[in-house]
């Protein structure tokens, strides 16, 4: 328990340190990027699933859309507490601030989840409403910003990390690349994941969401033919994302992808009103 406490103590030092020196060497230009604020209401419901969008300075040419999933800690109505880890490192991160992209991260409300978490078997259900409010706001903002067609990424952190499964298996077409971190999904996808470009992280002293949650979906995604990659971190516990979204992380990797048929990403570039 002391090596896990120390492990974890010590990336969260790097973690902030990191941060700090980004922020002091950003880009001129970038540091005038800002999360502008949205909201998604399903035609069947008077709730509001707030979002907060975060664009490139230069808008004139497509660029890459991050979405990003938070986990349950920062539920809520304020449209600021999804933004607690990864969307602020666009902000304050030397090596994130300065990518040219937009980012997506919309809140779920308080006692709703983006995916079920628990008897992950069987057939993928229907999709929860806070899932289907993400994706009316995925098509939304593809249909209304200048986004590049193939590098559309998806990532998610614990409650977020399963709800990043979830989607990636109801729309794989759509994803040049995915991040679950210290999450889990529904082994009964795996055919439908095993083309997409994944690299999922979880700390092997998990103890909030055990490592096995995202073993079991790269074992079945490589059963059925697929080659994801899987970083289990040793003596780390529920932290995992200070690995995946630092320095010498999944970033690099995560912006290298592109999806080599992007034709379900361009259908969504005309105006739609369906959900």
């Amino acid at each position: 328990m002391l090596n896990t406490l120390l492990v974890s103590l010590i990336l969260a030092v790097m973690f902030m340190s990191l941060n700090a020196l980004g922020a002091a060497s950003q880009n001129p230009n970038e540091s005038k990027r800002e999360f502008d604020t949205g909201a998604i209401t399903l035609s069947n419901s008077n709730k509001s699933y707030p979002y907060r969008l975060l664009r490139p300075v230069d808008q004139e040419t497509p660029a890459p859309l991050v979405i990003f999933l938070h986990g349950a800690g920062e539920r809520g109505d304020n449209n600021e507490g999804q933004l607690k880890y990864f969307p602020n490192q666009f902000l304050n991160s030397r090596h994130l601030s300065g990518k040219r992209c937009h980012v997506l991260a919309m809140q779920c409300p308080k006692k709703e989840q983006w995916a079920p978490y628990r008897m992950l078997i069987g057939k993928q259900p229907e999709p929860r409403p806070a899932m289907k409010a993400l994706i009316k706001a995925i098509k939304k903002i593809i249909a209304e910003e200048e986004v590049d067609p193939s590098r559309v990424y998806l990532t998610g952190l614990s409650m977020g990390g399963y709800g990043s499964w979830d989607l990636a298996a109801r729309h794989p077409e759509w994803f040049a690349a995915v991040v679950p971190i210290c999450g889990g999904g529904r082994p009964s996808t795996a055919e439908r994941l095993k083309d997409v470009p994944i690299w999922a992280f979880h700390g092997t002293a998990d103890n909030v969401v055990p490592e096995q949650q995202s073993k079991r979906m790269i074992d079945a995604i490589r059963r059925v033919g697929g080659t994801p990659a899987y970083s289990a971190l040793p003596g780390v516990g529920h932290g995992s994302w200070l690995v995946a979204y630092g320095p010498g992380g999944a970033m690099e990797w995560m912006f290298a992808q592109r999806n080599p048929d992007p034709s379900a990403v361009e259908a969504l570039s005309k105006p739609s009103n369906s959900e």
